[in-house]
């Protein structure tokens, strides 16, 4: 099963969470629509309770790797670009730990808008050590640590901009 269908979703909790609840069946750039669907997903879990939202990532993240693993045993393909339970993961990472700045305001779309590019470009891209990661680490580990480390590249990006415009 190279390229799962929905009704093989419904049928495997593996296949639903590791493609992201459909989101990551889109015939182009699942990655992409899978962390704009979780980011989608978790803004209002984060507006309306920041420690359910706290705890939603820590389960999603401890989860996470048996989540893809099995996800990509069951499609046949190690990292199969519709498994973007990473990318929920790493995006809502990148959310969690955005300036405080970021929840309130005028300005709160543009950090969110920047959260999302950032971490798509440095999950695309893969700089050093995240392509590194992405070849040598295999399993289900080894597809979630790659988008945990564009998550806090993205992180590190955003609090280089936030701090140097503080000042």
């Amino acid at each position: 099963m190279a390229n799962p269908t929905w009704s093989d979703l419904i049928k495997s909790p593996a296949l639903m969470l590791g493609f992201g609840f459909g989101s990551g069946l889109a015939p182009k750039a699942p990655g992409t629509f899978g962390t704009l669907f979780g980011t989608l997903l978790f803004i209002p879990i984060i507006l309306w309770s920041p420690l359910l939202a706290w705890a939603l990532f820590i389960i999603a993240l401890l989860a996470g790797s048996w989540i893809c693993g099995r996800a990509a045993e069951l499609s046949g393909e190690h990292d199969h670009g519709g498994i973007v339970w990473d990318e929920f993961v790493g995006v809502w990472l990148v959310l969690l730990l955005l300036p405080t700045d970021a929840w309130q305001g005028e300005h709160q779309a543009w950090w969110w808008l920047a959260a999302f590019a950032l971490f798509r470009l440095f999950d695309i891209l893969k700089p050093w050590p995240i392509g590194w990661v992405d070849q040598r680490v295999s399993g289900g580990f080894g597809i979630m640590l790659d988008d945990v480390l564009a998550a806090l590249f993205a992180l590190m990006g955003i609090w280089v901009f936030y701090i140097s415009v503080s000042f």
